[in-house]
Protein backbone atom coordinates (compact mmCIF):
# COMPACT_ATOMS: atom_id res chain seq x y z
CA UNK A 1 0.00 0.00 0.00
CA UNK A 2 1.26 3.31 -0.88
CA UNK A 3 2.46 5.93 2.36
CA UNK A 4 -0.55 8.26 3.07
CA UNK A 5 1.51 11.33 2.00
CA UNK A 6 2.57 11.10 -1.49
CA UNK A 7 1.77 13.58 -3.86
CA UNK A 8 -0.46 12.83 -6.71
CA UNK A 9 -1.63 14.38 -10.16
CA UNK A 10 -4.18 13.52 -12.30
CA UNK A 11 -4.15 14.29 -15.99
CA UNK A 12 -7.62 14.03 -17.17
CA UNK A 13 -9.44 14.88 -13.62
CA UNK A 14 -12.94 15.63 -14.87
CA UNK A 15 -13.09 11.43 -16.27
CA UNK A 16 -16.33 9.65 -14.54
CA UNK A 17 -13.58 7.54 -12.53
CA UNK A 18 -10.78 9.53 -12.78
CA UNK A 19 -12.34 12.12 -10.45
CA UNK A 20 -13.74 9.45 -8.01
CA UNK A 21 -10.00 8.07 -7.26
CA UNK A 22 -9.26 11.96 -6.71
CA UNK A 23 -11.46 11.73 -4.54
CA UNK A 24 -10.51 8.44 -2.80
CA UNK A 25 -6.84 9.10 -2.58
CA UNK A 26 -7.45 12.34 -1.36
CA UNK A 27 -9.60 10.86 1.82
CA UNK A 28 -6.94 8.08 2.29
CA UNK A 29 -4.47 11.37 3.23
CA UNK A 30 -2.38 11.95 0.05
CA UNK A 31 -1.97 15.31 -1.47
CA UNK A 32 -4.11 15.26 -5.16
CA UNK A 33 -4.20 17.72 -7.79
CA UNK A 34 -5.31 17.82 -11.50
CA UNK A 35 -6.55 19.18 -14.95
CA UNK A 36 -8.54 18.78 -17.44
CA UNK A 37 -9.58 20.39 -20.47
CA UNK A 38 -13.11 20.08 -19.67
CA UNK A 39 -15.33 19.44 -16.77
CA UNK A 40 -18.65 18.46 -16.84
CA UNK A 41 -21.23 17.83 -14.48
CA UNK A 42 -21.66 15.84 -11.83
CA UNK A 43 -17.69 15.68 -11.89
CA UNK A 44 -17.08 19.07 -11.44
CA UNK A 45 -19.51 19.61 -8.17
CA UNK A 46 -18.22 16.79 -6.68
CA UNK A 47 -14.70 17.68 -7.14
CA UNK A 48 -15.54 21.33 -6.13
CA UNK A 49 -16.71 20.06 -2.60
CA UNK A 50 -13.54 17.83 -2.43
CA UNK A 51 -11.73 20.49 -3.09
CA UNK A 52 -10.05 19.14 -5.71
CA UNK A 53 -11.38 21.45 -8.65
CA UNK A 54 -8.81 22.79 -10.76
CA UNK A 55 -8.48 26.47 -10.73
CA UNK A 56 -8.74 26.67 -14.39
CA UNK A 57 -9.77 24.37 -17.52
CA UNK A 58 -6.45 23.24 -19.65
CA UNK A 59 -3.18 21.70 -19.49
CA UNK A 60 -0.21 23.00 -18.11
CA UNK A 61 3.12 21.85 -17.99
CA UNK A 62 3.82 24.06 -14.90
CA UNK A 63 1.80 21.72 -12.53
CA UNK A 64 4.36 19.11 -13.39
CA UNK A 65 7.81 19.01 -11.12
CA UNK A 66 9.63 16.45 -9.57
CA UNK A 67 7.89 16.99 -6.18
CA UNK A 68 5.05 14.84 -7.43
CA UNK A 69 5.27 11.16 -6.56
CA UNK A 70 2.87 9.50 -8.80
CA UNK A 71 1.10 10.67 -12.42
CA UNK A 72 -2.34 9.31 -13.26
CA UNK A 73 -3.25 9.24 -16.54
CA UNK A 74 -7.01 9.36 -17.88
CA UNK A 75 -8.19 8.31 -21.25
CA UNK A 76 -9.10 11.78 -22.28
CA UNK A 77 -5.96 12.81 -22.85
CA UNK A 78 -3.64 12.15 -25.83
CA UNK A 79 -0.49 11.49 -26.64
CA UNK A 80 1.40 14.77 -27.04
CA UNK A 81 -0.57 16.48 -24.15
CA UNK A 82 1.72 18.87 -22.51
CA UNK A 83 1.53 17.84 -19.08
CA UNK A 84 2.34 13.94 -19.83
CA UNK A 85 5.08 15.26 -22.07
CA UNK A 86 6.59 17.14 -18.86
CA UNK A 87 6.42 14.13 -16.88
CA UNK A 88 7.85 11.70 -19.37
CA UNK A 89 10.90 14.43 -19.96
CA UNK A 90 11.43 14.49 -15.93
CA UNK A 91 10.84 10.74 -15.41
CA UNK A 92 8.17 10.94 -13.23
CA UNK A 93 6.17 7.10 -12.32
CA UNK A 94 3.26 7.37 -14.73
CA UNK A 95 0.46 5.41 -14.21
CA UNK A 96 -2.49 4.44 -15.56
CA UNK A 97 -6.46 3.80 -13.92
CA UNK A 98 -5.98 0.08 -13.63
CA UNK A 99 -1.95 0.66 -13.09
CA UNK A 100 -2.96 2.42 -10.25
CA UNK A 101 -5.37 0.07 -8.78
CA UNK A 102 -3.38 -2.71 -9.11
CA UNK A 103 -0.48 -1.36 -7.39
CA UNK A 104 -2.98 -0.36 -4.41
CA UNK A 105 -4.35 -3.77 -3.58
CA UNK A 106 -0.88 -5.98 -4.73
CA UNK A 107 -1.83 -7.62 -1.29
CA UNK A 108 -5.60 -8.05 -1.22
CA UNK A 109 -8.36 -10.58 -2.74
CA UNK A 110 -9.17 -9.41 -6.28
CA UNK A 111 -12.59 -9.89 -7.93
CA UNK A 112 -12.94 -8.79 -11.35
CA UNK A 113 -15.77 -8.61 -13.33
CA UNK A 114 -15.85 -8.64 -17.21
CA UNK A 115 -18.11 -8.65 -20.07
CA UNK A 116 -19.50 -6.73 -22.90
CA UNK A 117 -23.13 -6.29 -21.07
CA UNK A 118 -23.81 -6.40 -17.31
CA UNK A 119 -20.56 -6.04 -15.96
CA UNK A 120 -21.64 -2.66 -14.05
CA UNK A 121 -24.79 -4.23 -12.40
CA UNK A 122 -23.13 -7.35 -11.26
CA UNK A 123 -20.48 -5.46 -9.50
CA UNK A 124 -22.77 -3.23 -7.81
CA UNK A 125 -24.62 -6.62 -6.78
CA UNK A 126 -21.48 -7.85 -5.09
CA UNK A 127 -21.11 -4.71 -3.57
CA UNK A 128 -24.58 -4.56 -1.95
CA UNK A 129 -24.97 -7.74 -0.53
CA UNK A 130 -21.30 -7.52 1.14
CA UNK A 131 -22.32 -4.02 2.48
CA UNK A 132 -25.89 -5.55 3.30
CA UNK A 133 -23.57 -7.71 5.84
CA UNK A 134 -20.83 -5.31 6.82
CA UNK A 135 -17.84 -6.70 5.09
CA UNK A 136 -14.87 -4.52 4.47
CA UNK A 137 -13.91 -4.37 1.35
CA UNK A 138 -12.73 -1.96 -1.47
CA UNK A 139 -13.83 -1.61 -4.72
CA UNK A 140 -14.04 0.24 -8.47
CA UNK A 141 -17.31 0.50 -9.92
CA UNK A 142 -18.37 2.48 -13.24
CA UNK A 143 -21.50 3.95 -11.93
CA UNK A 144 -22.96 5.51 -8.91
CA UNK A 145 -24.61 2.70 -6.54
CA UNK A 146 -27.38 3.68 -4.03
CA UNK A 147 -25.63 3.35 -0.68
CA UNK A 148 -22.03 4.36 -1.54
CA UNK A 149 -20.67 7.66 -1.47
CA UNK A 150 -18.06 7.29 -4.39
CA UNK A 151 -17.85 5.12 -7.03
CA UNK A 152 -13.93 3.90 -6.11
CA UNK A 153 -12.60 2.95 -2.74
CA UNK A 154 -8.80 2.27 -1.34
CA UNK A 155 -8.48 1.21 2.08
CA UNK A 156 -6.76 -1.59 4.00
CA UNK A 157 -10.16 -3.94 3.66
CA UNK A 158 -8.78 -7.74 2.40
CA UNK A 159 -10.62 -7.91 -0.58
CA UNK A 160 -11.59 -5.13 -3.99
CA UNK A 161 -14.53 -6.05 -6.08
CA UNK A 162 -13.46 -4.18 -9.36
CA UNK A 163 -15.36 -3.89 -12.41
CA UNK A 164 -13.56 -4.76 -14.81
CA UNK A 165 -13.44 -2.76 -18.69
CA UNK A 166 -12.33 -4.07 -21.97
CA UNK A 167 -11.47 -0.32 -23.29
CA UNK A 168 -7.88 0.59 -23.23
CA UNK A 169 -5.79 1.38 -20.02
CA UNK A 170 -4.48 4.60 -21.23
CA UNK A 171 -3.46 6.94 -24.65
CA UNK A 172 -0.08 5.39 -23.99
CA UNK A 173 -1.13 2.05 -22.90
CA UNK A 174 -3.06 -0.17 -25.37
CA UNK A 175 -3.62 -3.07 -22.59
CA UNK A 176 -7.27 -3.67 -21.83
CA UNK A 177 -7.93 -2.51 -18.34
CA UNK A 178 -9.32 -5.66 -17.37
CA UNK A 179 -5.73 -7.90 -18.00
CA UNK A 180 -3.93 -4.93 -15.55
CA UNK A 181 -5.97 -6.25 -12.60
CA UNK A 182 -4.67 -10.08 -12.43
CA UNK A 183 -7.70 -11.23 -11.03
CA UNK A 184 -7.90 -14.36 -8.18
CA UNK A 185 -11.56 -14.68 -8.89
CA UNK A 186 -12.73 -13.34 -12.35
CA UNK A 187 -16.21 -13.30 -13.77
CA UNK A 188 -17.46 -12.98 -17.90
CA UNK A 189 -20.97 -11.90 -18.23
CA UNK A 190 -21.19 -12.03 -21.74
CA UNK A 191 -18.64 -11.19 -25.19
CA UNK A 192 -20.39 -8.82 -27.77
CA UNK A 193 -18.41 -7.22 -30.10
CA UNK A 194 -17.83 -3.80 -29.22
CA UNK A 195 -15.43 -0.63 -29.21
CA UNK A 196 -14.87 -1.18 -33.33
CA UNK A 197 -12.24 2.30 -32.69
CA UNK A 198 -9.94 0.08 -30.43
CA UNK A 199 -11.15 -3.17 -32.10
CA UNK A 200 -11.96 -3.33 -35.86
CA UNK A 201 -12.74 -7.41 -36.16
CA UNK A 202 -14.79 -9.44 -33.76
CA UNK A 203 -12.05 -11.73 -33.65
CA UNK A 204 -10.03 -9.28 -32.37
CA UNK A 205 -12.08 -8.25 -29.93
CA UNK A 206 -13.38 -11.81 -28.43
CA UNK A 207 -9.49 -12.37 -28.29
CA UNK A 208 -8.81 -9.78 -24.83
CA UNK A 209 -11.82 -12.05 -23.13
CA UNK A 210 -9.88 -15.36 -23.92
CA UNK A 211 -6.72 -13.14 -22.68
CA UNK A 212 -8.47 -12.48 -19.48
CA UNK A 213 -9.75 -16.31 -18.68
CA UNK A 214 -5.74 -17.53 -19.43
CA UNK A 215 -4.90 -14.98 -17.17
CA UNK A 216 -6.64 -16.83 -13.98
CA UNK A 217 -4.36 -18.21 -11.86
CA UNK A 218 -3.78 -21.66 -10.35
CA UNK A 219 -5.99 -21.84 -7.26
CA UNK A 220 -8.23 -19.04 -9.25
CA UNK A 221 -11.86 -19.26 -10.06
CA UNK A 222 -13.50 -18.52 -13.15
CA UNK A 223 -16.89 -17.83 -13.45
CA UNK A 224 -18.75 -17.40 -17.53
CA UNK A 225 -22.71 -17.36 -18.18
CA UNK A 226 -23.63 -20.60 -19.48
CA UNK A 227 -26.55 -18.56 -21.43
CA UNK A 228 -23.89 -17.10 -23.53
CA UNK A 229 -22.27 -18.98 -26.42
CA UNK A 230 -19.11 -16.91 -26.68
CA UNK A 231 -17.99 -16.79 -23.49
CA UNK A 232 -18.78 -20.71 -22.69
CA UNK A 233 -16.53 -20.97 -25.32
CA UNK A 234 -13.72 -18.99 -23.61
CA UNK A 235 -15.01 -19.69 -20.11
CA UNK A 236 -15.67 -23.77 -20.24
CA UNK A 237 -11.89 -24.08 -21.78
CA UNK A 238 -9.66 -26.18 -19.78
CA UNK A 239 -7.04 -24.49 -17.81
CA UNK A 240 -4.96 -25.89 -15.56
CA UNK A 241 -6.05 -25.80 -11.90
CA UNK A 242 -8.70 -23.24 -12.22
CA UNK A 243 -11.81 -23.50 -11.21
CA UNK A 244 -14.23 -22.85 -13.47
CA UNK A 245 -18.27 -22.16 -13.03
CA UNK A 246 -21.03 -21.71 -15.05
CA UNK A 247 -24.03 -20.00 -14.10
CA UNK A 248 -27.21 -19.40 -16.01
CA UNK A 249 -30.89 -17.21 -16.08
CA UNK A 250 -32.17 -17.72 -12.48
CA UNK A 251 -35.49 -19.45 -12.17
CA UNK A 252 -38.54 -16.98 -11.55
CA UNK A 253 -42.18 -15.55 -12.22
CA UNK A 254 -43.32 -12.37 -12.97
CA UNK A 255 -46.61 -11.22 -11.30
CA UNK A 256 -48.36 -7.71 -11.97
CA UNK A 257 -45.18 -6.15 -13.06
CA UNK A 258 -42.93 -7.69 -10.12
CA UNK A 259 -40.54 -10.32 -10.62
CA UNK A 260 -39.78 -13.24 -8.32
CA UNK A 261 -36.79 -15.24 -7.87
CA UNK A 262 -37.60 -18.64 -7.08
CA UNK A 263 -36.04 -20.85 -4.82
CA UNK A 264 -37.67 -24.36 -4.20
CA UNK A 265 -41.00 -23.37 -2.80
CA UNK A 266 -39.78 -19.48 -2.14
CA UNK A 267 -40.27 -16.77 -4.03
CA UNK A 268 -38.17 -14.02 -3.50
CA UNK A 269 -39.34 -10.50 -4.66
CA UNK A 270 -36.59 -8.52 -6.78
CA UNK A 271 -36.26 -4.85 -7.63
CA UNK A 272 -34.37 -5.49 -11.31
CA UNK A 273 -35.87 -7.32 -13.83
CA UNK A 274 -35.46 -8.82 -17.54
CA UNK A 275 -33.32 -11.77 -18.75
CA UNK A 276 -30.09 -10.48 -18.30
CA UNK A 277 -30.31 -8.91 -15.34
CA UNK A 278 -31.21 -12.46 -14.31
CA UNK A 279 -28.43 -13.35 -15.24
CA UNK A 280 -26.41 -10.78 -13.83
CA UNK A 281 -28.45 -11.80 -10.44
CA UNK A 282 -27.05 -15.76 -10.97
CA UNK A 283 -23.27 -14.60 -11.61
CA UNK A 284 -23.31 -12.11 -8.29
CA UNK A 285 -24.12 -15.10 -6.24
CA UNK A 286 -21.65 -16.94 -7.86
CA UNK A 287 -19.24 -14.90 -6.97
CA UNK A 288 -20.48 -14.40 -3.20
CA UNK A 289 -20.88 -17.71 -2.24
CA UNK A 290 -16.81 -17.76 -3.17
CA UNK A 291 -15.87 -15.17 -0.57
CA UNK A 292 -18.31 -16.65 2.39
CA UNK A 293 -21.85 -15.50 1.45
CA UNK A 294 -24.52 -18.25 2.16
CA UNK A 295 -27.57 -18.66 -0.60
CA UNK A 296 -30.24 -17.56 2.37
CA UNK A 297 -27.88 -14.68 2.89
CA UNK A 298 -28.12 -13.64 -0.87
CA UNK A 299 -31.21 -13.74 -1.38
CA UNK A 300 -32.21 -11.71 1.89
CA UNK A 301 -29.97 -8.99 0.61
CA UNK A 302 -30.72 -9.16 -2.84
CA UNK A 303 -34.24 -8.03 -2.31
CA UNK A 304 -33.20 -4.24 -1.36
CA UNK A 305 -31.18 -3.74 -4.53
CA UNK A 306 -32.38 -1.40 -6.03
CA UNK A 307 -29.98 -1.39 -9.26
CA UNK A 308 -27.14 0.76 -10.70
CA UNK A 309 -27.21 4.26 -11.78
CA UNK A 310 -28.92 4.44 -15.52
CA UNK A 311 -29.44 0.60 -15.71
CA UNK A 312 -33.17 0.08 -16.01
CA UNK A 313 -33.78 3.59 -13.94
CA UNK A 314 -37.38 4.44 -13.21
CA UNK A 315 -37.45 8.34 -14.03
CA UNK A 316 -41.58 8.67 -13.60
CA UNK A 317 -44.92 7.26 -13.91
CA UNK A 318 -48.29 8.60 -14.90
CA UNK A 319 -51.46 6.82 -15.43
CA UNK A 320 -50.32 3.37 -15.84
CA UNK A 321 -47.22 4.68 -18.38
CA UNK A 322 -43.77 3.57 -17.00
CA UNK A 323 -40.61 5.74 -17.73
CA UNK A 324 -37.18 4.10 -18.02
CA UNK A 325 -33.68 5.23 -19.14
CA UNK A 326 -30.69 3.14 -19.69
CA UNK A 327 -27.27 2.99 -20.83
CA UNK A 328 -28.27 0.52 -23.15
CA UNK A 329 -26.02 1.24 -26.50
CA UNK A 330 -24.06 -1.94 -28.15
CA UNK A 331 -26.65 -3.97 -30.13
CA UNK A 332 -26.44 -6.96 -27.72
CA UNK A 333 -28.33 -4.29 -24.50
CA UNK A 334 -30.07 -2.32 -26.72
CA UNK A 335 -32.10 -6.29 -27.38
CA UNK A 336 -31.77 -6.70 -24.11
CA UNK A 337 -33.30 -3.85 -22.55
CA UNK A 338 -35.76 -3.53 -24.44
CA UNK A 339 -36.95 -7.63 -24.53
CA UNK A 340 -36.96 -6.88 -21.27
CA UNK A 341 -39.43 -3.90 -20.27
CA UNK A 342 -41.65 -5.84 -23.28
CA UNK A 343 -41.97 -9.14 -20.83
CA UNK A 344 -42.41 -7.10 -17.70
CA UNK A 345 -45.16 -5.18 -19.27
CA UNK A 346 -46.83 -7.90 -21.83
CA UNK A 347 -50.05 -6.08 -22.04
CA UNK A 348 -48.22 -2.80 -22.45
CA UNK A 349 -47.06 -1.12 -26.16
CA UNK A 350 -43.40 -0.27 -25.87
CA UNK A 351 -41.70 3.07 -27.27
CA UNK A 352 -38.21 2.96 -27.03
CA UNK A 353 -35.99 5.73 -27.99
CA UNK A 354 -32.02 4.49 -28.88
CA UNK A 355 -29.50 7.56 -29.56
CA UNK A 356 -26.40 6.50 -31.36
CA UNK A 357 -23.49 8.11 -29.63
CA UNK A 358 -20.55 5.85 -29.04
CA UNK A 359 -18.01 5.44 -31.87
CA UNK A 360 -19.13 2.08 -32.76
CA UNK A 361 -22.68 2.93 -32.96
CA UNK A 362 -21.99 5.92 -35.23
CA UNK A 363 -19.76 3.71 -37.61
CA UNK A 364 -21.46 2.77 -40.99
CA UNK A 365 -19.50 -0.32 -40.84
CA UNK A 366 -20.86 -1.37 -37.83
CA UNK A 367 -24.43 -0.01 -37.98
CA UNK A 368 -25.41 -3.33 -39.29
CA UNK A 369 -24.93 -5.30 -36.15
CA UNK A 370 -27.80 -3.62 -34.75
CA UNK A 371 -30.16 -5.58 -37.15
CA UNK A 372 -33.23 -6.74 -35.47
CA UNK A 373 -32.20 -5.79 -32.02
CA UNK A 374 -35.40 -2.99 -31.91
CA UNK A 375 -37.92 -6.12 -32.71
CA UNK A 376 -39.77 -6.10 -29.46
CA UNK A 377 -40.93 -2.49 -30.02
CA UNK A 378 -44.14 -0.89 -31.26
CA UNK A 379 -42.81 2.14 -31.77
CA UNK A 380 -39.22 2.00 -32.31
CA UNK A 381 -36.89 4.86 -32.56
CA UNK A 382 -33.29 6.13 -33.30
CA UNK A 383 -31.64 9.85 -32.64
CA UNK A 384 -28.27 11.04 -33.47
CA UNK A 385 -26.49 14.02 -33.64
CA UNK A 386 -24.68 15.43 -36.73
CA UNK A 387 -23.12 17.91 -33.99
CA UNK A 388 -21.63 14.40 -32.04
CA UNK A 389 -20.44 12.97 -35.74
CA UNK A 390 -18.69 16.03 -36.17
CA UNK A 391 -17.19 16.11 -32.89
CA UNK A 392 -16.42 12.68 -33.18
CA UNK A 393 -14.46 13.36 -36.65
CA UNK A 394 -16.44 10.25 -38.14
CA UNK A 395 -18.04 9.82 -41.80
CA UNK A 396 -21.60 11.46 -41.78
CA UNK A 397 -24.24 8.98 -41.65
CA UNK A 398 -28.07 9.24 -43.04
CA UNK A 399 -31.17 8.58 -41.79
CA UNK A 400 -31.72 5.67 -44.88
CA UNK A 401 -28.26 4.34 -43.76
CA UNK A 402 -30.02 3.49 -40.02
CA UNK A 403 -33.25 2.47 -41.38
CA UNK A 404 -31.85 -0.18 -43.52
CA UNK A 405 -29.20 -1.67 -41.39
CA UNK A 406 -31.38 -2.01 -38.11
CA UNK A 407 -34.35 -3.62 -40.74
CA UNK A 408 -37.31 -2.26 -39.09
CA UNK A 409 -39.89 -1.00 -41.47
CA UNK A 410 -41.64 0.90 -38.81
CA UNK A 411 -38.27 2.73 -37.60
CA UNK A 412 -38.59 6.68 -36.78
CA UNK A 413 -34.84 8.17 -37.11
CA UNK A 414 -34.72 11.84 -35.53
CA UNK A 415 -31.48 14.27 -35.97
CA UNK A 416 -33.44 17.14 -34.41
CA UNK A 417 -34.03 16.49 -30.89
CA UNK A 418 -37.23 18.66 -30.41
CA UNK A 419 -38.74 16.76 -33.54
CA UNK A 420 -37.94 13.59 -31.94
CA UNK A 421 -39.84 15.12 -28.82
CA UNK A 422 -42.65 15.86 -30.63
CA UNK A 423 -43.22 12.35 -32.04
CA UNK A 424 -43.14 11.60 -28.96
CA UNK A 425 -45.57 13.60 -27.50
CA UNK A 426 -47.84 12.89 -30.74
CA UNK A 427 -48.42 9.30 -29.21
CA UNK A 428 -52.31 7.91 -27.90
CA UNK A 429 -50.32 7.66 -24.13
CA UNK A 430 -52.56 4.56 -22.89
CA UNK A 431 -51.20 0.89 -22.17
CA UNK A 432 -47.71 2.34 -23.23
CA UNK A 433 -44.40 2.50 -21.88
CA UNK A 434 -41.56 4.90 -22.42
CA UNK A 435 -37.82 3.78 -22.45
CA UNK A 436 -34.80 6.07 -23.24
CA UNK A 437 -31.39 4.72 -24.17
CA UNK A 438 -28.27 6.62 -24.09
CA UNK A 439 -24.39 6.69 -22.66
CA UNK A 440 -24.84 10.22 -24.05
CA UNK A 441 -27.45 12.81 -23.43
CA UNK A 442 -29.80 13.00 -26.22
CA UNK A 443 -28.28 16.69 -26.39
CA UNK A 444 -29.19 17.88 -22.90
CA UNK A 445 -32.45 16.17 -22.19
CA UNK A 446 -34.54 16.50 -19.27
CA UNK A 447 -35.85 13.57 -17.96
CA UNK A 448 -37.51 14.77 -15.44
CA UNK A 449 -39.80 16.93 -17.65
CA UNK A 450 -41.02 13.72 -19.51
CA UNK A 451 -44.04 12.54 -17.46
CA UNK A 452 -45.43 15.84 -17.72
CA UNK A 453 -45.23 15.42 -21.80
CA UNK A 454 -46.96 12.22 -22.11
CA UNK A 455 -50.73 13.14 -22.81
Amino acid sequence: MGTPSQNIHFIAIGGSIMHNMAIALKKKGHHVTGSDDEIFEPSKTRLSVNGLLPDKEGWDANRISTDLDAVILGMHARENNPELKKAQELGLKIYSFPDYIYEQSIDKQRIVIAGSHGKTTITSIVMHVLKYYNRHFDYAVGARIAGFEDMVQLSDAPIIVIEGDEYLSSPIDRTPKFLKYHHHIGLISGVSWDHINVFPSEDEYVRQFDLFADATPKAGTLIYSEDDSLGTVIGSKEREDVVELPYKTHAHIIEDGVTYLTNGNENIPVKLFGKHNLQNISGAMEILKRIGISTDQFYLAIQSFKGADKRLELIGEKKGVSIYKDYAHAPSKVKATTLAVKEQYPARDLVACLELHTFSSLNKEFLSQYKGTMKYCNVPIVFYSPSTLEHKMMDAITKEDIKKSFGESNLNVFDDKEEMLNFIKSQKWENKNLLMMTSGTFNGLDYKALPDMLN
